[in-house]
């Protein structure tokens, strides 16, 4: 019957001989298989096949992807490669929930498949919110682009769960065999290298691999490498940069500051390991050493009988996507024995708005709550404007060196350094100002209502030994550098 499905039979042949040896008949024993040959080709499907999606899954696509290369390789054509990442499917997780997140990648799935070529092209899910895309016989680099494009408008058409739209977003990053790489492994690495490129860069689009990305992954590997070892060796020491009262000259407070001495005797500096703070396990482990050298100061100088004052932390962004980050940090000051006003914790503009700011948000009210003050660092290189800033909880706003330095040749800088003086106080918020060099700078800054300064004006960031000795004489701090 044409409708019927089709069966699958195992025929066993037995020749019946006759007395001269002739074979008289054939005994034909048949067995029906069509289940056991369903089950296997079940079998073979969910060893190749996303579950979830149906789309081929990353053992699968490391198999096709080889053996496109091989084909292309003796043909001499080109192959794409797409690497696919959904942006901010977390959060589509944590506030839906999985079987949204899951209803949103089998819907995509679909789509993708829908769009490719079945014959040219390969889709497979490598897990998570990862999908990759083998274009085989590449005419160009504009296949690759035009592809992509297609795909990252699978998201314009909304995609909705139990009557929720499920926003999001999609980065690409895509190589081409053998322009690239000649083999498997430094495709995968390329592609890879487009997309993170992408995203540090903001996430959302496309990106071609590029020959110097090259040059910025070693970078970043270089880097961390050397946080790991500034860790693994303990040579991370906290320096303290002085806040001066503009008005006194005496210093009320400092900022602890990241160093290291290196194996040359010179010291090292925050930015020669930047990548170590976007990767949440070193930036806590940075964090909880500098927490914790800076406490032991803290309570050495309280137990020498020197009154403190009062010291400021600088925390990443990815210290608290944990959602722990105040708890642990007042662990510390209490097992330390310090009264929580000697501790102010710093924080940019920039983490008050990005996603996970409700951490962020939730963890400064709680530090708030028991008394360690917070200032907002680097005010003015985001998008934070000052009646916004009272819904935050901060103490200060820290004005950016930026800014200082540009104000006396800038007119419309000098009206924003201005206009914060005047409107910072009416807002019960603090003033400081980054990278004072001059003594002109300075006395505009005081005209203007700042009343803390910081910068190589009054001095660069010193050791605890020197502090003790500030702490202990706190004469105003400008007589040795120039007349008042």
């Amino acid at each position: 019957m044409p409708d019927q499905d089709p069966e699958y039979w195992d025929n066993m042949l037995t020749p019946i001989h006759r007395e001269n040896g002739e074979i008289g008949q054939i005994l034909c024993v048949s067995r029906n298989v069509t289940q056991q040959h369903l089950a296997e080709n079940q079998l073979r499907n969910m060893s190749e096949r996303d579950e979830l999606t149906g789309l081929y899954n990353r053992r699968s696509f490391k198999f096709q992807l080889k053996r496109t290369l091989s084909y292309s390789k003796d043909t001499q054509t080109s192959v794409g490669l797409l690497l696919i990442d959904l942006d901010h499917f977390k959060h589509i997780n944590d506030t839906l929930g999985h079987s949204a997140g899951d209803h949103l990648l089998k819907v995509l799935s679909k789509r993708f498949s829908h769009c490719v070529d079945d014959e040219k092209c390969v889709v497979a899910r490598l897990g998570g919110d990862e999908f990759a895309v083998i274009i085989n016989n590449l005419n160009s680099e504009n296949d690759v682009r035009e592809l992509a494009a297609i795909l990252l408008q699978q998201l314009n058409q909304p995609i909705t769960y139990l009557g929720n739209v499920l926003n999001g977003g999609m980065s690409i990053g895509c190589a081409i065999y053998p322009q690239d790489a000649v083999d498997q492994s430094g495709l995968l690495s390329c592609a890879d290298m487009a997309l993170h490129d992408l995203k540090a860069r903001g996430r959302g689009g496309i990106r071609m691999y590029d020959p110097c990305m090259m040059q910025m992954t070693e970078t970043v590997a270089s880097q961390l490498n050397l946080a790991r070892q500034l860790i693994r060796h303990h040579t991370i020491q906290p320096y303290y940069q002085p806040k001066v009262d503009l008005n006194t000259h005496r210093v009320v407070g400092f900022e602890a500051l990241l160093r290291w001495h290196t194996t040359s005797a010179q010291r090292g500096y925050p930015a020669q390991i930047a990548e170590a703070f976007k990767d949440y396990n070193l930036a806590s482990k940075i964090g909880e050493t500098m927490q914790h050298q800076v406490l032991r100061d803290i309570a050495k100088w309280i137990n020498l009988g020197i009154t403190p004052l009062p010291v400021s932390l600088n925390a990443a962004p990815v210290e608290f996507l944990r959602d722990n980050y105040a708890e642990r940090l007042l662990k510390k000051v209490n097992q330390f024995q310090i009264p929580t006003h000697y501790i102010e914790v710093e924080v940019t503009e920039h983490m008050l708005g990005d996603r996970g700011s409700e951490y962020v948000i939730r963890a400064l009210n709680k530090l708030k709550q028991h008394g360690v003050r917070i200032a907002l660092d680097d005010f003015g290189t985001g998008f934070s404007s000052l009646t916004h800033i009272r819904d935050y909880p901060i103490d200060s706003l820290k004005v950016d060196c930026s800014f200082i330095q540009k104000m006396q040749h800038d007119p419309s800088i000098y009206a924003i350094v201005q206009a914060i003086g005047l409107l910072a106080p009416n807002l019960s918020l603090g003033l400081i100002a980054e990278g004072i060099e001059t003594p002109e700078q300075e006395e505009l800054l005081r005209q203007f209502g700042y009343s803390i300064g910081q910068g190589f004006l009054f001095e660069s960031a010193i050791d605890a030994t020197q502090v003790i000795s500030i702490l202990k004489q706190n004469q105003p701090y400008l007589e040795s550098h120039y007349n008042l």
